[in-house]
């Protein structure tokens, strides 16, 4: 296996231009969730490219391709990728900025497949040294509900069933060549809240004419915030925010109508049902004893994510074995939601991160965005020696 390692690195390091070059293309030519026609061509004609078999049309613009090592049936495991980009416009600035406006890969999902590219050539250069199958998930919509790793499992794309899911994310704050772990609860679950506030508007000079319902939202978004504070055990991890308020009055106008939108985010499901029941009470009841009504929506979003303890265990030490002691870290909980979540409420899986930092990159999710491309290196042979090592074990 050493001697395996060794090789797997040489060859990382000589394929590393190539797969550059497919970030900048992918960088260059995002998409939107579930609309990724021409990146999943693209990912297509590399597999086909490279002698990967392949499926595809899984939740419109998924693929699954399979690497058989030797003995194919004595483990199956899964490497994920995700591949919708979001709706910024990216700053020209940036290298590779993205020719399709007000579309932008801000989350490193070009990152994510050009890894996954690299990491699927390595693995079938050296078949014939590991057993077992590994299943290449090229996902669409992970920023978009219902999430494409739901649809994706629904229409049974998984198939031979893998025992154990692996999935990487960019992390801007994180050195290129380091990854970090994290066992157990990971990732928050994350729903969406839709408010809607309707009274009688009016003269804002007459409010006893009608019901101030900019004031009547404001006093829900406030005694919204003792669900976490009053009504939650402090032991579990969540969060409540609204980040929307839409109330299109003026300054002598009071609407009619006012819309609240936010997110609640926890990791214990039994208090996620409670919490959003006691948000639609809260709301409701605000509303009604100060004259008007509210409409609550809350779409169910992601799950939490957890990982495995004791593959997410395994995984850490082989990432020590490749990369060194000083380039694996320990990671801490993230109230951050990922539709991987999905893949962790049926499989074993383990989620972890890659850095990408460098000396532009912005926050994930803004126009600003860079990531440091020397992480491919890194990334595509910790996660092919991970995939390796288990396979072997």
């Amino acid at each position: 296996m050493t001697d395996l390692k060794t090789k797997i690195k040489a060859f990382s390091k000589s394929i590393n231009a190539e797969i550059k070059d497919i970030r900048a293309h992918l960088h260059s030519n995002p998409e939107l969730s579930f609309v990724e026609v021409e990146t999943s061509k693209f990912i297509q004609n590399y597999l086909k490219k490279i002698g990967i078999p392949y499926k595809s049309g899984f939740a419109k613009t998924g693929i699954v391709g399979k690497i058989e090592g030797k003995n194919p049936n004595k483990k199956v495991i899964a490497l994920r990728s995700d591949m919708d980009a979001l709706p910024i416009t990216e700053n020209p600035q940036n290298k590779y900025c993205s020719i399709n406006n007000g579309v932008m890969h801000a989350c490193g999902h070009d990152l994510h497949m050009a890894s996954l590219l690299g990491t699927a050539k390595i693995l079938s250069e050296f078949k014939d040294e590991w057993e077992g199958t590994v299943l290449l998930i090229f996902q669409p919509g992970e920023e978009l509900l219902p999430g494409g790793a739901k649809l994706m499992m629904e229409e049974g794309a998984l198939q031979p069933e893998p025992e154990w899911i692996l999935g990487q994310h960019v992390l801007p704050d994180m050195p290129a060549g380091t990854v970090g772990f994290r066992s157990g609860m990971y990732m928050a679950s994350g729903d969406e809240i839709y408010l809607n506030i309707k009274g009688k508007g009016g003269h804002a000079a007459m409010p006893h004419k009608c019901t101030d319902n900019v004031l009547i939202a404001s006093h829900i978004i406030v005694a919204l915030q003792q669900i976490v504070s009053r009504h939650c055990d402090a032991r579990i991890p969540t969060v409540l925010s609204f980040g929307k308020m839409i109330a299109n009055g003026a300054t002598n106008i009071i609407p009619e109508e006012v819309k609240i939108e936010g997110t609640f985010r926890t990791m214990n499901e039994e208090w996620r049902a409670k919490a959003k029941q006691l948000i639609t009470n809260i709301a409701k009841s605000t509303a009604s004893g100060m004259g008007a009504e509210c409409e609550v929506e809350i779409r169910h979003g992601y799950p939490f994510l957890v990982n495995d303890e004791d593959l997410t265990h395994e995984a850490k030490k082989n990432a020590i074995d490749i990369l060194g002691d000083d380039k694996v870290v320990n990671m801490d909980i993230r109230m951050t939601t990922e539709d991987f979540g999905f893949y962790s409420q049926k499989y074993p899986v383990t989620f972890y991160r890659f850095g990408v930092k460098s000396d532009k990159n912005g926050s994930l999710h803004t126009s600003n965005f860079e990531a440091n491309d020397d992480s491919l290196e890194t990334s595509m042979n910790t996660m092919a020696w991970l995939a390796i090592s288990h396979l072997n074990k």
